[in-house]
């Protein structure tokens, strides 16, 4: 998995939320396979809310997209896309309370 950058508090939060996909080496090599495969197909990266995932979950989501068609995975890539900004909405407001 490719991991943001940046000191940015969104790249950092990017880290964090994929810090529990560690992964071994033939773990690595799929999902990096299975990213190009992915940005071959749709044109973009693979996005997935990987809070909480393993790596053998991301790379079997990952998997299973490659046989979506275009728009079914447009609509899955926009659920992702809300998952993880409610996630980071929760993280803002919860620092805005502990402030």
């Amino acid at each position: 998995m490719e991991r943001a950058e940046g000191a940015h508090p969104e790249a950092a939060w990017s880290r964090r939320e994929q810090a529990a996909v560690g992964t071994d080496q033939a773990t690595s090599h799929a999902l990096a396979e299975g990213n190009r495969a992915y940005e071959e197909r749709f044109g973009r990266v693979f996005l997935i809310c990987a809070s909480g995932l393993s790596a053998d979950q991301v790379l079997g989501a990952l998997r299973e997209r490659l046989g979506h068609e275009h728009d079914e995975e447009a609509a899955v890539v926009a659920d992702e896309l809300r998952k993880i900004a409610l996630l980071r909405l929760e993280r803002v407001l919860a620092a805005e309370v502990s402030a």
